[in-house]
């Protein structure tokens, strides 16, 4: 059956959340020697129902994926955002000018600077040790139209994350991050106004934006650049069940840089504001990836991925078990579920409350985060000051 909702306290049982699959002997029995005696279940979606189990079983398929990253081992301790937030945005703002002098460079058919370009990886790189999430949520507070050159920066940062995640050689990471900058070259060749419509595109249109992995691969090939960049570039966009594209590659027929590209790519694309589209809440964006799993992700890579940002990543919209929401601040050097949080209003009350930051490591048994809140329903404005302290709007922060 598909448990709606325990009816007690979260202390009453042991179970992470309140709705999920209820599909094995053993969370049974651990149900039942709880303290709960009474529950809710969702008729709908019971497997006795036809076709009633596959949302469930979906459902419980995105938690195990999510929680597996869990398992994994913590992080090690790490300043305050706070602290790098400041170098950050100084960082972001030399990197634009360079992506931007960069990709010029490009359309006009000049030789990409190597070194400056790994120059460029290594600062990054150092930003990431001192800590792993300020430019990488930094990157959220960039306008619409900076997203070419800001989404390069950012799936850059992404890359070098999750290849130390995976374990790889410093080389490896250097390469990596160097891939992250120019995956998207060939959509620094293509028409500004293509990139930047804010309606769907003609069939024609499409077809002629779905041709930058390959031109942005020849163009790096012609550049003499290595063919894992090239691989990167030219099949970023392909998928373990072939669904993807250029190439409609299959599993490991496609490069783990470039199945790494993938995720990082989709991430930074679906939390960005678009001039087609607003971007998904950090949370949302990952449990929607999670759902996608493993037809459009590696399932190895994508769990290494929730690992180096956090099931609920900096910036996401919180539901804590006491009813305050909250946004939140960092992540846990112990725990994916016990982030830090910053609280500001109550859910009961429907009522702002006096902000507070909790440390959920320290309050495991008194305070828990219960689910994501969907953005949307509570139209919260100038979320993005409540974590960073700076207000998202038409102003860039950027240069």
């Amino acid at each position: 059956m598909y448990v709606h909702e325990l009816c007690g306290s979260w202390m009453d049982h042991s179970f992470w959340k309140n709705k999920f699959l209820l599909d094995s002997d053993k969370d049974l029995q651990r149900l039942q020697g709880s303290a709960i005696r009474e529950l809710w279940i969702d008729t709908r979606k019971g497997v006795d129902v036809p076709g009633g189990d596959s949302h469930a079983t979906v459902e419980a398929a995105t938690d195990a994926r999510l929680l597996a990253a869990e398992a994994e081992a913590p992080a090690k301790a790490r300043p305050q955002l706070a602290d790098e937030m400041g170098l950050a945005l100084k960082l972001s703002v030399r990197s634009k000018e360079r992506l931007v002098s960069l990709f010029a460079g490009m359309r006009s058919g000049e030789p990409i600077d190597s070194v400056q370009l790994n120059a460029q990886v290594d600062e990054i790189n150092l930003s990431l040790q001192r800590h792993p999430h300020a430019l990488i949520s930094l990157a959220r507070l960039r306008s619409a139209d900076e997203y070419q050159y800001l989404h390069a920066l950012t799936v850059s940062a992404l890359m070098l994350a999750l290849a130390q995640q995976l374990g790889m050689n410093e080389a490896q990471v250097s390469e990596a991050g160097v891939a992250g900058l120019l995956h998207d070259i060939g959509e620094a060749l293509m028409p500004t106004e293509l990139l930047n419509c804010p309606g769907k595109l003609s069939r024609i249109d499409t077809a002629l934006l779905r041709d930058h992995p390959a031109l942005g691969a020849e163009t790096l090939a012609k550049q003499g650049l290595s063919p894992a960049l090239v691989d990167v570039c030219l099949h970023h966009h392909e998928k373990p069940d072939g669904s993807g594209y250029p190439d409609r590659l299959v599993g490991e027929q496609i490069s783990l840089l470039a199945r790494m590209c993938a995720v990082c790519d989709v991430y930074d694309a679906l939390t960005s504001d678009r001039p087609y589209q607003k971007g998904l809440d950090p949370a949302e964006a990952i449990r929607k990836m999670a759902e996608w799993c493993p037809a459009q992700f590696d399932d190895k890579v994508f769990r290494a991925f929730v690992k180096t940002i956090g099931i609920y990543p900096t910036g996401a919209l919180v539901r804590l078990e006491s009813g305050k929401l909250g946004v939140v601040l960092e992540q846990s050097e112990t725990s994916l579920l016990t982030p830090k949080v910053k609280v500001f209003f109550s859910a009961k009350s429907k009522a702002p409350i006096e902000q507070d930051i909790l440390d959920l490591s320290k309050l495991v048994g008194r305070e828990r985060i219960v689910g994501r809140e969907p953005l949307d329903d509570w139209g919260f404005r100038n979320l993005e000051e409540l974590w960073s302290g700076e207000r998202k709007g038409r102003a860039t922060l950027f240069g």
